[in-house]
């Protein structure tokens, strides 16, 4: 039975989210071909530097894509990067109309594709499960507009908010099945963002477990006023992922014995040259895994754009337990930072709150 255009245009936004993790820093893209109201062709773009979503669709499509309308979650590129322009594609294989989400903000797109294909007498038409996309490539869509990537904060806590005893065990809130989930997302991360505190109260790894897509690199942010430990497990396992420190530039010297070892060592006056300077290497999604000061610096700073709460039906009180958030914080309750597109999923016994900001 037929469906509706924007059913085609889910179906090409689920094929676009098997690419997270494998292509960034390029946007995720799906694609379907419908000719006589049959899918005739899928595809979507599956791993950075190899074919586009449309090439892919295109190519299953056969010589059944002539004549097909082409749902398509973001506007086909007109440029030679990796690749060849996808709009010379489309051309080629004789596609009559072409329905896009949204434009690519890209400079060398930037409407220019859907504009030679109408040149070229092919129908276009944009806005067909928009939000949805704009959803789907929000670190693309900030790596561009605000030359930084797109900042995930995620914690774990108990029921009543806390994410340690009072005096700091924490090993384990959250299930297995949990923590599971986490090395899946980290899997997908071109970079996990710690404070100085965290590693001198955890000594994490900071590795996906089993490894994922993408082996992200370890930060740690630092002033460099005090030192870092000389033995850890960052430093002991620096062959199996990279290591970053970015730290006050005058006490940049202070971290020499970490340079030895082959940790690459950056001067930044603030979080926000931080997150700049991992913008202009261009990656594109960070997870931040604490603590609290970090988290709160971020959140008063307004740098989180979304936030993963995993939280265990368990009850520890105590005055002096941490909560997931430090920093300055807010004066007025009307002053609060609202999640929207929230989701609320349940794994083992814990619960996963999910959703942006914005």
């Amino acid at each position: 039975m037929p469906q509706t255009p924007l059913e085609y245009m889910t179906r090409a936004l689920e094929l676009a989210e098997r690419g997270r993790g494998f292509v960034e820093p390029n946007p995720l893209v799906g694609a379907v071909a419908v000719r006589d109201g049959i899918v005739v062709g899928e595809g979507w773009h599956e791993k950075y530097g190899q074919a586009h979503a449309e090439v892919n669709a295109l190519k299953q499509a056969g010589e059944k894509a002539r004549g097909a309308t082409f749902y398509v979650t973001l506007e086909p590129c007109c440029h030679h990067g990796k690749t060849p322009p996808c709009t010379d594609a489309i051309l080629r294989a004789g596609i009559r109309r072409v329905v896009a989400s949204m434009h690519d903000p890209y400079p060398a797109v930037a409407g220019k594709g859907l504009s030679i294909l109408r040149d070229a007498g092919v129908e276009t038409e944009t806005g067909i499960g928009g939000p949805a996309a704009h959803r789907l490539n929000a670190p693309y869509l900030t790596l561009l507009r605000e030359k930084r990537p797109w900042i995930i904060g995620k914690w774990a806590m108990t029921l009543d908010g806390k994410m340690a005893t009072f005096n700091g065990s924490s090993k384990w809130i959250t299930s297995d099945a949990a923590r599971a989930r986490v090395h899946q997302l980290r899997g997908k991360m071109d970079a996990i963002l710690i404070g100085r505190g965290t590693l001198l109260a955890d000594d994490p790894l900071l590795t996906a477990r089993p490894t994922g897509p993408r082996v992200p690199t370890r930060i740690v942010v630092t002033t460099g006023r005090e030192p870092l430990p000389d033995d850890c497990q960052l430093l002991r396992t620096i062959d199996q992922a990279p290591v970053l420190v970015f730290v006050k530039p005058d006490n940049a010297h202070h971290l020499e014995p970490w340079r030895q070892r082959g940790c690459e060592v950056v001067g930044v006056n603030s979080l926000a040259d931080a997150l700049s300077e991992l913008g202009r290497r261009r990656m594109t999604n960070i997870l931040v895994e604490g603590g609290a000061n970090l988290l709160g610096s971020l959140l008063d700073a307004r740098l989180i754009d979304e936030v993963y709460a995993f939280i265990a039906p368990k009850l520890i009180g105590g005055n002096g337990a941490p909560s997931p958030i430090g920093g300055q914080g807010i004066t007025q309750m009307s002053e609060a930072l609202t999640l929207s597109d929230m989701t609320v999923e349940s794994i083992g016994a814990d619960v996963l709150l999910r959703g942006h900001f914005g």
